[in-house]
């Protein structure tokens, strides 16, 4: 199999910086019974449904519902684990037990709300479900919506098996809707931060599924067959301080669906993980752009600076654009502590990261 690998650039015309910071809470705040704290313990991923933000979390069973201006959000619960909790951290001892939910999207129904997909990273047997979400409504409240997770094995092994995506150890980072023009295909972001195992080396990679056919396999995954994965490209996204950067999410540019010359925005992590399930220091985090258009594929990227200028110290692991204004950007940060809220930062993404193809 022939696949294309593309190289990644920094652009000094690119330039993403943190204005503000907010840290998430639950506005109902802790629930014991629920195994809830009172703040998003980390921030996995996001995306946009109506006025909220869906960001979800790699360390608890909540989806969180975040009002943008002020950080409340309201708590969606997942199943808890067999002994009833729903928080996962190596001082209680259950790491292993998480579903490690780490990429999210909203796909269009015809005549219907979104439905929303979180992906676990597959990184090990435990983290291969898919959570949907249906019926959050534009106002983005809970009321009425329902909440599934789905086991999909075959669908993740079908992801394990293509080599040139999953590399050495497969690590979902990201989920993107193509959008009509595509063929309604989704796109899944492989994160390169694994360890070398049986004579592979980690890759970062996107790979497409159908979303037609993933939609059936999901309603009967005991019948249908899972999509296979086609079209994978593989990246190098460059380095920051020889580390080197790996996805870690990305987003459609608004009103990019109906287009046949996409282009995503992307974010990364120089993160000095020994493998996909352990954490690392972090030397910076970048925001880029891939464009694809007659001359091929096309990745350009700007280190990340935080509100006082310098290199942003945190990990950047989800990315939603605002839907009325492109050139800002929300982040969610996860700081792998679990004691702490995760933060919510607006960006600014200042240069041709619009015309960028």
């Amino acid at each position: 199999m022939t696949v294309e690998r593309v190289i990644a650039t920094p652009d000094p015309a690119l330039r993403a910086r943190v204005l503000r910071t907010v840290p998430l809470h639950y506005a109902a705040g802790a629930d014991v019974a629920l195994d809830r704290p009172a703040h998003v313990r980390a921030g996995s991923g996001a995306v946009w449904v109506g006025s909220r933000l869906v960001v979800v979390q790699d360390d608890a069973n909540f989806l969180a519902l975040v009002d943008p201006t002020d950080g409340t959000a309201v708590a969606l619960p997942l199943p808890a684990a067999a002994d009833g909790r729903r928080q996962f951290d190596d001082t209680r001892g259950n790491k292993a037990d998480k579903l490690d939910v780490e990429a999210v999207v909203a796909v269009p129904l015809h005549g219907d709300d979104p439905i929303v997909l979180a992906f676990g990273s597959g990184s090990t047997s435990r983290r291969e479900s898919v959570v949907t979400l249906r019926g959050i409504g534009a106002a983005g409240t809970a009321d009425g919506t329902v909440v599934e997770v789905l086991p999909l094995p075959q669908f993740y092994a079908a992801l394990r098996a293509a080599l040139p995506f999953a590399g050495s150890e497969l690590n979902v980072e990201a989920v993107v809707y193509l959008g009509p023009a595509s063929g309604g295909q989704l796109r899944l972001f492989n994160r390169g931060n694994g360890a070398r195992r049986d004579g592979l080396t980690p890759v970062d990679a996107t790979c497409d599924v159908s979303w037609p056919a993933l939609a059936t396999y999901l309603a009967t995954p005991s019948a249908a067959e899972p999509p296979e994965p086609c079209d994978i490209v593989q990246y190098d996204l460059g380095d920051i301080g020889g580390l080197p950067l790996t996805f870690t999410d990305a987003t459609l540019i608004p009103g990019e669906a109906e287009s046949d010359r996409r282009r995503i925005v992307y974010t990364a992590a120089a993160e000095a993980s020994p493998d996909a399930t352990r954490d690392g220091p972090v030397a910076g985090c970048a925001i880029g752009v891939i464009a694809e258009g007659p001359d091929g594929i096309q990745a350009r990227w700007a280190l990340l600076e935080g509100e006082a200028g310098g290199p942003f110290g945190g990990k950047v692991e989800g990315i939603a654009l605002d839907p009325g204004d492109p050139t800002r950007a929300w982040v969610v940060v996860d700081r792998d502590a679990p004691g702490q809220p995760t933060d919510l930062c607006e960006v600014l993404l200042d240069g041709p990261w619009i015309m960028a193809r």
